[in-house]
């Protein structure tokens, strides 16, 4: 292949760029924007769909992000490849704390103490048995409830950023593409 390095990337190079990319994460936003611009749907169908995708990268539910971010902008008809894009959010580095600050928020909601219920929690029968009944009021219960104020929150500063970006950034574009000029038409609606 053309673009294959020289030497092949050995574990511990693989994982740091897990962590952390090789040309670090202002050239993945940059992306990311550059992207969310090339799209031919409108500012706020784009704006929307990507809010979408961050709302639902709150959610517990893990490996299912996309295609519900998908249904959600297909029955709201927004940009789905924005929504797709937005469940990006949700990534090794941030589901911890995801998870961790959902989980906090749903039993202060629910008025529930968090350590007492995680005490006779026995996760491994939880998930041999996989009853989803089982596992969902000590578990997915408080997560679903919590990631709702800040899904809600993030969701609204997505959709306003994006809608900002993508504005300008048309603008921008219109700027920077000579105009064309039309040329007068004949009777018979071809060009002179």
């Amino acid at each position: 292949m053309p673009f294959r390095r020289k030497k092949p990337a050995g574990f511990v190079e693989r994982l740091r760029a897990l962590v952390w990319p090789r040309k670090g994460f202002k050239r993945s936003f940059r992306y990311l924007a550059l992207r969310l611009s090339r799209l031919s749907a409108s500012p706020h169908s784009v704006a929307a769909g990507f809010a979408i995708g961050v709302a639902v990268a709150w959610t517990p539910f893990l490996g299912v992000h996309i295609l519900l971010a998908l249904a959600i902008g297909f029955v709201l008809r927004v940009s789905l490849v924005a929504a797709a894009l937005g469940t990006a959010i949700a990534n090794p580095l941030t589901l911890p704390f995801i998870w961790a600050s959902t989980w906090e928020i749903g039993h202060l909601l629910l008025g529930r103490q968090g350590a007492a219920t995680v005490e006779h929690l026995n996760f491994e029968s939880l998930l041999h048995h996989m009853d989803f009944r089982q596992i969902w009021r000590p578990v997915l219960e408080p997560m679903v409830v919590g990631s709702a104020v800040p899904a809600l929150i993030c969701a609204t500063i997505a959709y306003f950023g994006v809608l900002v970006l993508m504005r300008a950034m048309r603008r921008q574009r219109l700027q920077v593409m000579p105009q064309t000029v039309s040329l007068p038409r004949n009777d018979t609606g071809i060009s002179a």
